[in-house]
Protein backbone atom coordinates (compact mmCIF):
# COMPACT_ATOMS: atom_id res chain seq x y z
CA UNK A 1 0.00 0.00 0.00
CA UNK A 2 1.55 3.51 -1.00
CA UNK A 3 0.97 6.69 1.20
CA UNK A 4 -1.97 8.13 -1.17
CA UNK A 5 -3.52 4.66 -0.97
CA UNK A 6 -3.34 4.62 2.67
CA UNK A 7 -4.58 8.25 2.60
CA UNK A 8 -7.54 7.34 1.15
CA UNK A 9 -8.31 4.49 3.15
CA UNK A 10 -8.66 7.07 6.11
CA UNK A 11 -9.91 9.59 4.17
CA UNK A 12 -13.17 7.29 3.19
CA UNK A 13 -13.38 6.21 6.36
CA UNK A 14 -13.79 9.74 7.72
CA UNK A 15 -16.22 10.11 5.20
CA UNK A 16 -17.95 7.11 5.87
CA UNK A 17 -18.36 8.61 9.75
CA UNK A 18 -19.00 12.13 8.66
CA UNK A 19 -21.95 10.95 5.97
CA UNK A 20 -23.75 8.74 8.83
CA UNK A 21 -24.20 12.03 10.88
CA UNK A 22 -26.25 13.40 8.06
CA UNK A 23 -29.78 12.40 8.23
CA UNK A 24 -33.24 13.47 7.67
CA UNK A 25 -37.21 12.15 8.62
CA UNK A 26 -39.72 11.81 6.35
CA UNK A 27 -42.22 11.57 9.34
CA UNK A 28 -41.22 8.66 10.95
CA UNK A 29 -38.89 7.49 8.46
CA UNK A 30 -35.43 7.76 9.70
CA UNK A 31 -32.53 8.35 6.28
CA UNK A 32 -29.27 8.54 6.86
CA UNK A 33 -26.70 9.52 3.98
CA UNK A 34 -24.34 6.53 5.27
CA UNK A 35 -24.49 4.61 2.05
CA UNK A 36 -22.66 7.60 0.18
CA UNK A 37 -19.34 6.41 1.92
CA UNK A 38 -19.72 3.13 1.12
CA UNK A 39 -19.77 3.89 -2.62
CA UNK A 40 -17.74 6.53 -2.17
CA UNK A 41 -14.79 3.63 -1.28
CA UNK A 42 -15.76 1.73 -4.03
CA UNK A 43 -15.66 4.09 -6.63
CA UNK A 44 -12.24 5.13 -5.12
CA UNK A 45 -10.09 2.74 -4.17
CA UNK A 46 -8.97 -0.78 -5.13
CA UNK A 47 -11.16 -3.70 -3.93
CA UNK A 48 -9.11 -5.24 -0.76
CA UNK A 49 -8.50 -1.00 0.23
CA UNK A 50 -12.70 -0.45 -0.24
CA UNK A 51 -13.24 -3.05 2.04
CA UNK A 52 -10.29 -1.66 4.66
CA UNK A 53 -11.76 1.80 5.04
CA UNK A 54 -14.71 0.21 5.86
CA UNK A 55 -13.59 -2.20 8.23
CA UNK A 56 -11.27 1.21 9.92
CA UNK A 57 -14.34 2.79 9.82
CA UNK A 58 -16.11 -0.43 12.04
CA UNK A 59 -13.37 -0.23 14.47
CA UNK A 60 -13.34 3.36 14.81
CA UNK A 61 -17.10 2.75 16.13
CA UNK A 62 -16.32 -0.14 17.87
CA UNK A 63 -13.35 2.07 20.18
CA UNK A 64 -16.01 4.41 21.17
CA UNK A 65 -15.96 6.98 18.28
CA UNK A 66 -18.98 8.50 17.73
CA UNK A 67 -18.76 7.56 14.42
CA UNK A 68 -21.88 5.48 13.85
CA UNK A 69 -25.27 7.17 13.14
CA UNK A 70 -26.43 9.69 15.81
CA UNK A 71 -22.90 10.03 16.98
CA UNK A 72 -22.85 7.02 18.52
CA UNK A 73 -20.09 4.61 19.45
CA UNK A 74 -19.35 1.68 20.92
CA UNK A 75 -18.93 -2.27 20.85
CA UNK A 76 -22.50 -2.12 21.84
CA UNK A 77 -23.11 -0.82 18.32
CA UNK A 78 -21.29 -3.17 16.85
CA UNK A 79 -23.98 -5.66 18.54
CA UNK A 80 -27.39 -3.77 18.38
CA UNK A 81 -30.46 -4.58 16.24
CA UNK A 82 -28.62 -2.18 13.42
CA UNK A 83 -25.42 -4.00 13.55
CA UNK A 84 -26.19 -6.29 10.62
CA UNK A 85 -25.96 -2.97 8.20
CA UNK A 86 -22.44 -1.86 9.42
CA UNK A 87 -20.90 -5.65 8.92
CA UNK A 88 -22.01 -5.47 5.83
CA UNK A 89 -20.61 -2.13 4.26
CA UNK A 90 -17.11 -3.99 4.14
CA UNK A 91 -18.60 -6.55 1.52
CA UNK A 92 -20.78 -3.84 -0.22
CA UNK A 93 -17.95 -1.50 -0.36
CA UNK A 94 -15.35 -4.43 -2.06
CA UNK A 95 -18.24 -5.45 -4.50
CA UNK A 96 -19.00 -1.94 -5.72
CA UNK A 97 -15.35 -1.54 -6.48
CA UNK A 98 -15.21 -4.96 -8.12
CA UNK A 99 -18.20 -4.36 -10.19
CA UNK A 100 -17.47 -0.55 -11.58
CA UNK A 101 -14.07 -1.42 -12.20
CA UNK A 102 -14.84 -4.69 -14.27
CA UNK A 103 -17.00 -2.18 -15.89
CA UNK A 104 -15.56 0.94 -16.58
CA UNK A 105 -12.49 -1.56 -17.97
CA UNK A 106 -14.63 -3.51 -20.26
CA UNK A 107 -16.72 -0.09 -21.65
CA UNK A 108 -13.11 1.69 -21.90
CA UNK A 109 -15.03 4.89 -20.51
CA UNK A 110 -13.26 7.00 -17.89
CA UNK A 111 -14.72 7.92 -14.85
CA UNK A 112 -14.15 11.66 -15.18
CA UNK A 113 -15.93 11.62 -18.90
CA UNK A 114 -19.49 9.29 -17.75
CA UNK A 115 -22.82 10.39 -19.37
CA UNK A 116 -26.22 9.39 -18.59
CA UNK A 117 -26.17 5.81 -19.77
CA UNK A 118 -22.66 5.12 -17.50
CA UNK A 119 -24.47 6.76 -14.65
CA UNK A 120 -27.68 4.95 -15.02
CA UNK A 121 -25.32 1.45 -15.31
CA UNK A 122 -22.99 2.61 -12.58
CA UNK A 123 -25.93 3.31 -10.11
CA UNK A 124 -27.49 -0.60 -10.57
CA UNK A 125 -23.92 -1.78 -9.96
CA UNK A 126 -24.22 0.23 -7.13
CA UNK A 127 -27.84 -1.05 -6.11
CA UNK A 128 -26.32 -4.77 -6.34
CA UNK A 129 -23.25 -3.84 -4.38
CA UNK A 130 -26.09 -2.90 -1.77
CA UNK A 131 -27.38 -6.20 -1.19
CA UNK A 132 -24.69 -7.81 1.28
CA UNK A 133 -25.57 -4.79 3.92
CA UNK A 134 -28.99 -4.57 3.02
CA UNK A 135 -29.35 -8.91 3.38
CA UNK A 136 -27.06 -8.75 6.81
CA UNK A 137 -29.33 -5.63 7.88
CA UNK A 138 -32.45 -7.71 7.94
CA UNK A 139 -30.81 -10.66 9.54
CA UNK A 140 -30.00 -9.09 12.28
CA UNK A 141 -33.32 -6.69 12.42
CA UNK A 142 -35.03 -9.92 12.03
CA UNK A 143 -33.80 -11.79 15.07
CA UNK A 144 -33.50 -8.71 17.00
CA UNK A 145 -37.32 -8.35 16.36
CA UNK A 146 -38.21 -11.77 16.77
CA UNK A 147 -36.05 -12.98 20.15
CA UNK A 148 -34.97 -10.04 21.73
CA UNK A 149 -36.84 -6.60 20.99
CA UNK A 150 -40.39 -7.37 20.11
CA UNK A 151 -40.80 -3.82 20.55
CA UNK A 152 -39.10 -3.05 17.25
CA UNK A 153 -41.72 -4.93 15.63
CA UNK A 154 -44.77 -2.57 16.58
CA UNK A 155 -42.29 0.07 15.35
CA UNK A 156 -42.47 -1.78 12.30
CA UNK A 157 -45.77 -2.03 12.05
CA UNK A 158 -46.30 1.84 12.79
CA UNK A 159 -44.05 3.05 9.98
CA UNK A 160 -45.86 0.39 7.42
CA UNK A 161 -49.32 2.10 8.47
CA UNK A 162 -47.39 5.77 7.99
CA UNK A 163 -47.12 4.57 4.53
CA UNK A 164 -50.76 4.02 4.47
CA UNK A 165 -50.48 -0.22 3.75
CA UNK A 166 -51.39 -2.84 5.66
CA UNK A 167 -49.73 -6.20 6.01
CA UNK A 168 -50.29 -8.95 8.17
CA UNK A 169 -47.22 -10.99 7.91
CA UNK A 170 -44.58 -9.91 10.15
CA UNK A 171 -41.69 -11.13 8.35
CA UNK A 172 -42.78 -8.88 5.44
CA UNK A 173 -43.33 -5.97 7.98
CA UNK A 174 -40.28 -6.18 9.28
CA UNK A 175 -38.53 -6.05 5.44
CA UNK A 176 -40.41 -3.46 4.57
CA UNK A 177 -39.56 -1.31 7.49
CA UNK A 178 -35.80 -2.30 7.87
CA UNK A 179 -34.81 -2.58 3.84
CA UNK A 180 -37.52 -1.32 1.09
CA UNK A 181 -38.53 1.77 2.10
CA UNK A 182 -34.66 2.96 2.91
CA UNK A 183 -33.88 1.65 -1.19
CA UNK A 184 -35.01 4.74 -3.40
CA UNK A 185 -33.56 7.12 -1.13
CA UNK A 186 -29.73 5.42 -1.12
CA UNK A 187 -30.11 4.62 -4.31
CA UNK A 188 -31.18 7.73 -5.87
CA UNK A 189 -29.50 10.10 -3.48
CA UNK A 190 -26.63 8.27 -1.74
CA UNK A 191 -25.20 6.45 -4.40
CA UNK A 192 -26.13 8.84 -7.55
CA UNK A 193 -23.99 11.84 -4.81
CA UNK A 194 -21.28 9.02 -4.89
CA UNK A 195 -20.65 8.78 -8.19
CA UNK A 196 -21.00 12.05 -8.91
CA UNK A 197 -18.61 12.85 -6.60
CA UNK A 198 -15.97 10.65 -7.74
CA UNK A 199 -16.35 11.27 -11.24
CA UNK A 200 -15.91 15.17 -10.47
CA UNK A 201 -13.14 14.36 -8.00
CA UNK A 202 -10.97 12.43 -10.69
CA UNK A 203 -11.79 14.78 -13.35
CA UNK A 204 -9.95 17.30 -10.77
CA UNK A 205 -6.78 15.47 -9.51
CA UNK A 206 -6.34 15.20 -13.91
CA UNK A 207 -6.55 18.83 -14.23
CA UNK A 208 -4.04 19.36 -11.91
CA UNK A 209 -2.06 16.77 -13.30
CA UNK A 210 -1.95 14.03 -10.29
CA UNK A 211 -3.72 11.46 -12.26
CA UNK A 212 -2.56 10.39 -15.96
CA UNK A 213 -4.81 11.58 -18.93
CA UNK A 214 -5.35 7.75 -19.10
CA UNK A 215 -6.29 6.92 -15.73
CA UNK A 216 -10.06 5.34 -16.32
CA UNK A 217 -10.99 4.98 -12.44
CA UNK A 218 -9.43 6.51 -9.38
CA UNK A 219 -8.15 3.29 -8.69
CA UNK A 220 -5.70 3.50 -11.34
CA UNK A 221 -4.79 6.82 -10.36
CA UNK A 222 -4.85 6.03 -6.50
CA UNK A 223 -2.48 2.50 -7.41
Amino acid sequence: MNNRTLLMVVVCAVVEAFSAQLNFYLGPIPYTFQNFGVVLSGLTLPPKYALLSQLLYLGMVGLGIPAASGFKGGIHVLVGYTAGYLWGFPISAFLMSVLSRKYLQASKVSLDKIRVKEYVILTLISAVSAMPAYTLGFLVFFAYATLFTPNLLTWSSSLIRFLGVEVGNPVLTLFIASVAIFIPQDVLMDHLMAILTSSTLLRYLKSVGYCRSQDLTLHECLS
